[in-house]
């Protein structure tokens, strides 16, 4: 009997390897023309409430495919490949992408909320979601994984958070030229954690059932975070 051949590990992760693979293609020709660069962060970043007073809605999911530098891209890339590895297998590759996605999106809205005038680029908002939804899942005693190893990798991902929230802080209170929006991140965190709140119930049931549970969350956030740009956008617009 023939042996079956391994599979390739990209095919555990596909969703994590696309948005990796985006994310570096958006960035290389801004890294080999300044042109580039001056072109995708002026035509893709989040400009704060004037892209919702102009219409340009876009920008806050373009804006978490462009990065400022390789320092900030290979930060954010390490971190995302590492959460997606784990994450994936968990939530499906549809939910990856939809979890990427929306807590981007909130990260954007929030950083948009606090300081509407500052523009912002990068996907750290997502990463932050997909730590939050992390945190839900591995909480769940219906995952086929010793409770031991369960609890090590939520602590791995807790203290993931805690340490950049930290660093992030410690940046903005020093005043550095080094700019770190925590507002992005802490909107992407909350997001995170509120799609993992009702995925934990299902999380060990039938395929079927689980994919139902997730349209509904997603859906759900979907419609809340267009509710919260509509918001911004009516106060924003009001005339002072």
């Amino acid at each position: 009997m023939p042996q079956s051949r391994p599979r390739p590990r990209w095919s555990y992760a596909p969703a994590t390897y696309a948005l990796v693979a985006i994310n570096c293609a958006v960035f290389l020709p801004m890294l080999a023309s300044p042109t580039a660069n001056e072109f995708v962060l002026t035509q893709g970043s989040n400009w704060g409430a004037r892209e919702l007073i102009n219409g340009e809605w876009w920008r806050l999911l373009t804006a978490i495919f462009v990065h400022n530098g390789f320092i900030h891209i290979a930060g954010n890339m390490w971190c995302l490949w590492n959460l997606g590895l784990l994450g994936e297998p968990l939530l499906g590759s549809g939910g990856m992408l939809a979890a990427y996605l929306l807590t981007g999106v909130a990260g954007n809205l929030l950083s948009t909320g606090t300081h509407p005038n500052a523009p912002g680029v990068g996907a750290s908002g997502a990463v932050f979601g997909l730590a939050g939804v992390l945190i839900m899942l591995l909480k769940s005693p219906l995952l086929p994984v010793p409770r031991e190893e369960l609890n090590r990798l939520r602590r791995s991902v807790i203290w993931f958070a805690v340490l950049n929230f930290i660093i992030g802080g410690g940046v903005w209170l020093a005043h550095t030229a080094l700019q770190i929006d925590n507002m992005a991140h802490l909107g992407g965190f909350l997001c995170g954690l509120a799609l993992g709140v009702p995925l934990v119930p299902k999380i060990g049931a039938r395929p079927a059932q689980f994919v139902r549970r997730q349209w509904i969350a997603f859906g759900g956030a979907a419609f809340a975070l267009l509710l919260i740009a509509f918001y911004l956008f009516n106060i924003y617009r009001a005339p002072v």
